[in-house]
């Protein structure tokens, strides 16, 4: 397994923008693509976005296509989430994980490690 952990949430004004980091240690970070999901009070873990292990696949859950943006810099073990036009709704805690394979995928079945979350407060 791989441990990630997250940073760069917190409260933020609608509208507003934040950048998620997770750095990952651990097993070759490279070689398996990534993800964050959220997960909002009261309701279940949703998906948010994906990568491949070379960064050349992308997928966006169709709520956040053109506010937020998945990239991964495999040099740095480090994967992003840019979020702009941040609305209150994007509230949530957002978790980082890291796949079983190569290729992205919205199945959380698909992910083996996981962060601890960090919190993103979008305020109207």
């Amino acid at each position: 397994q791989v441990q990630l952990v997250e940073s760069g949430g917190g409260l933020v004004q609608a509208g507003g923008s934040l950048r998620l980091s997770c750095a990952a240690s651990g097993r070759s970070f490279s070689t398996n693509a990534m993800g964050w999901f959220r997960q909002a009070p009261g309701k279940e873990r949703e998906f948010v976005a994906t990568i491949s292990w070379t960064g050349g696949s992308t997928y966006n859950k169709d709520s956040g296509k053109g506010r937020f943006t998945i990239s991964r810099d495999n040099a740095k073990n480090t994967v992003y989430l840019q979020m702009n036009s941040l609305k209150p709704e994007d509230t949530a805690v957002y978790y980082c994980a890291a796949g079983r394979g190569r290729f992205a995928t919205v199945d959380p079945s698909e992910y083996d490690s996981w962060g601890q979350g960090t919190q993103v407060t979008v305020s109207s």
